[in-house]
Formats: structure tokens, C-alpha cells, sequence
């Protein structure tokens, strides 16, 4: 038997074979490969660069091209990021501008860069509300329809082309449909009305019915045959009252993230409030909702695996629901693995006074952080408006919170919705 060697470093208990030993200097692979990395970390931190693509620049326009320009990774290079973020700039460009940046990713499309193309007309719609009608013509020729968003603007003759195309085209039909939810005007409405009555043949090939499809973009097709909003026409950023705000001016305005009084009849852990907000907001004045606070209540932990209702009292006091059913697919929960370290970030949040457009998180894709009180919510996959278990209508959506933006490692999306007609309150989650 061939005898082993002890590896050479200090404290390694390894053994090694001769040959093994002669090829690392006498240590074991671990040790081996312990001192390559840290010669490699060396190497890296002697020679990295320090390089500012943005020095000297001051057009937002060449400076958004930079950001959206692919990046290989070097390690030897560390890039200066940009002291504002992209979405930040795109809501500061003037009209010329923006009209600017549209030209260029429409460039980038002949070009054959699809991808960030889309990426660059989807921030001009989110962030600005702007109009890209003028060049549908050449994304259909491309065969791009996606994200359905692009097309919310679309002139009469774009809405008929789609129109048709959704009856012959299966290829296309799931992004067409949304697109057509998008522009969501009378002759989508019927045409949905008329789908419904008599569904198409090719309706079979769809996971939901084809006027299901209006709530990707925010609205409902009604029995009768017109439309429901299910979002409000504004959104307003959940943001850090640092900086903005004297310290406690809102407090009683708005409280995020806060613990609740109530114990999850599920997983026996506390209940959270998302929030609790003053119905006059704007988001919420027109639900004519017969409180003067409205507070959404939820489970964080079993709230990830199905609805959580809650019921209203006359004071707008939230209550666990005869209605909530727990998942036969939820796991038993150990409640030491969870933290409540988002209760210390509720304190320092706030809803901002300036509302911004309503699209502005509608692509999760996109890098803006998603938590917000109104606008139309950033779906991480299908839209999911629940059923109010009273009524049975989609509920209202109210806000969202993004836990990317409450917790270093946080994912995920917790949604929130009222139905005002029978004071229920509803919160879903999705997560990639």
C-alpha cells in the first residue's frame, strides 16, 4: 500500500498521496486550492482598476445609454456607479429628450438588439407615461409585442391590426391579448364582450378565458359588457422619511410594517399590518369607503402560500376571516427561522406627498423599487386580483410592498387589495 503524506499546512489533519503532494508542493487539494484563491484575490485586489464611465458627462441621454449598455464582468475592474438611479433620470429627461432615447432604441432594434430596445421604450412608458404609438408599426413588423405595456397608446388602425391577428396567430395570441388588455378602449371591450358570449375556437389553447386577460392591465370586462378600473391612476413611492420628511410629521398619515395585535390562527406567529392609512388619500377617496383609516392586516410567513382575508369592524378594526382557508400545501412552520427585522424598517417608511405615473412599477423586470401605494401593480408572474368571497368581484388594488426594498436578501412582492362594498381586505405574494 502506497503510504500518505500529512499535508504541509499547519493545522490540516489531511493525509495525501505521493503523487498528489507532487503536484500541489506537498498539500492536500483544499489547502491547494485555499492558497490559489487567495493568490487570485491578491492578484485581483494589486491590478484592479477603478474606471468612471459617466466622468465628464452631463447629457442624461449618452448617461442612460451607458447604463443600459451590456457589461461583461472583469474582475479586474471596478466601475463607479452613477449617484442617481435609472429610473431617476428617465423621469428628470425633457420631451426632447426622451424623444431622443426613443430614437435610439429604435436603432437598436434594427441593429438587432430587441432586448434592450424593449428595455429602453418600456422605462419611457413606466416611468414617464410617455407615447411610443409612433413606432408600434415597426415593433409589429419585428414581431415584438411584449410587454403588452408598450401598447397602451396605440393608434385605431394598430388596435384593428391586432385585432385580427389575435384570431389566426397562435403563436403570438398570449402577448397579443395582453397587448389589446393594454389599449383596453370600446372596440377591445366588445370584442372581449363578444369573446366571452361566443368564446372563439382557439380559446381552448389559452390557460383563462380571453377577456381574463384585462387584468393584466389593470381592469375587468363588467357583465354587462363595459369596463372596471382596478387600479387608481396614480402611484405614490413608499420611501424613507430621512432626508424628506421632520421626523414624525406623518406618523399618524401613514404606518408601514407595523406589528399587529392579533396571532395567525395558522402558524400562531403575530399578524402584520402592511399598512394602515387615512382613507381620504387619494388612492382611496373614491372607493368611498365608510372609515376614516384603512388598515391591511396579513400574515408575512403564511401569507406566501395562499389569499389571506380580513374583515372590517364599523372602526375599520381588521379581523381574521371565516372565509381564509389554509393550504393543504403549506408546510408546518418553525417560527425561530423567521425574523422581524422588517418591523425596525416600517418605522423609518412613509408614503410619498408627489404622486408619479401610474405605470411606473407595472414591468418587475425593470430596476426601480416596487413598493407603492396606488398605480397598477408590478405582477411577478400572472395578474392576481382575488375574488372578494362575499360579492364575488375583483377586488380594488391598493398598494404593494416589494420585501427587496425592506431586507437586504428580501424577495418576493406581498399585494393588497380592499372590496369596499363588504369591508374585506385581501393580500396575496408572489415571488420568481
Amino acid at each position: 500500500m502506497t503510504q500518505r503524506i500529512p499535508c504541509k499546512s499547519e493545522g490540516c489533519a489531511a493525509t495525501i498521496l505521493p503523487r498528489t503532494a507532487a503536484k500541489t508542493g506537498g498539500y492536500c487539494m483544499p489547502c491547494h486550492q485555499e492558497q490559489e484563491r487567495r493568490k487570485r484575490q491578491a492578484y485581483i485586489k494589486k491590478h484592479r482598476k477603478t474606471v468612471d464611465l459617466y466622468e465628464g458627462l452631463n447629457d442624461p441621454v449618452e448617461i442612460l445609454k451607458i447604463m443600459h449598455a451590456p457589461r461583461r464582468y472583469d474582475p479586474l475592474i471596478e466601475y463607479i456607479p452613477y449617484p442617481l438611479s435609472k429610473e431617476q433620470i428617465y423621469v428628470s429627461l425633457s420631451p426632447g429628450e426622451a424623444a431622443s432615447l426613443k430614437d435610439y432604441a429604435m436603432h437598436l432594434l434594427a441593429s438587432g438588439d430587441e432586448e434592450t430596445s424593449q428595455e429602453i421604450l418600456s422605462s419611457l412608458v413606466c416611468y414617464r407615461n410617455d407615447s411610443i404609438a409612433g413606432c408600434l408599426p415597426i415593433l409589429m413588423e419585428n414581431g415584438v409585442y411584449y410587454p403588452g405595456i408598450l401598447y397602451k397608446d396605440a393608434a385605431p388602425d394598430i388596435r384593428d391590426r391586432l385585432l385580427e391577428q389575435a384570431e389566426w396567430d397562435d403563436d403570438n395570441r398570449n402577448h397579443i391579448l395582453v397587448a389589446l388588455a393594454w389599449i383596453g378602449d370600446e372596440q377591445v371591450i366588445h370584442r372581449f364582450h363578444e369573446w366571452r358570449m361566443n368564446p372563439p375556437q382557439w380559446a381552448g389553447q389559452l390557460y383563462v378565458a380571453p377577456e381574463l386577460y384585462a387584468q393584466e392591465a389593470g381592469w375587468k370586462l363588467l357583465d354587462s359588457g363595459g369596463r372596471q378600473d382596478l387600479v387608481h391612476e396614480h402611484s405614490y413611492a413608499v420611501e424613507s422619511m430621512e432626508g424628506h420628511r421632520v421626523p414624525g410629521a406623518h406618523e399618524a398619515a401613514v404606518k408601514l410594517l407595523r406589528q399587529g395585535t392579533s396571532d395567525c390562527p395558522w402558524c400562531s406567529g403575530k399578524l402584520t399590518t402592511l399598512i394602515e392609512v387615512d382613507t381620504a388619500h387619494s388612492v382611496l377617496a373614491k372607493l368611498n369607503l365608510s372609515l376614516d383609516r384603512l388598515q391591511v392586516d396579513t400574515c408575512v410567513i403564511c401569507g406566501c402560500y395562499d389569499v389571506i382575508y380580513m374583515e372590517l369592524d364599523a372602526d375599520g378594526v381588521p379581523s381574521w376571516s371565516g372565509y381564509n382557508r389554509k393550504p393543504d400545501h403549506m408546510p408546518v412552520v418553525d417560527m425561530e427561522e423567521y425574523s422581524d427585522e422588517y418591523l425596525r424598517v416600517g418605522l423609518e417608511l412613509t408614503i410619498s406627498n408627489n404622486p408619479r405615473s401610474a405605470f411606473y412599477a407595472a414591468i418587475w423586470e425593470l430596476s426601480q423599487h416596487g413598493s407603492q401605494l396606488g398605480g397598477h401593480p408590478s405582477w411577478v408572474q400572472d395578474a392576481e386580483y382575488p375574488a372578494c368571497p362575499c360579492c364575488g368581484q375583483s377586488m380594488f388594488f391598493i398598494g404593494q410592498l416589494d420585501w427587496s426594498d425592506i431586507e437586504k436578501y428580501g424577495e418576493g412582492i406581498y399585494y393588497m387589495f380592499v372590496c369596499p362594498r363588504d369591508r374585506l381586505t385581501a393580500t396575496t405574494y408572489q415571488q420568481s
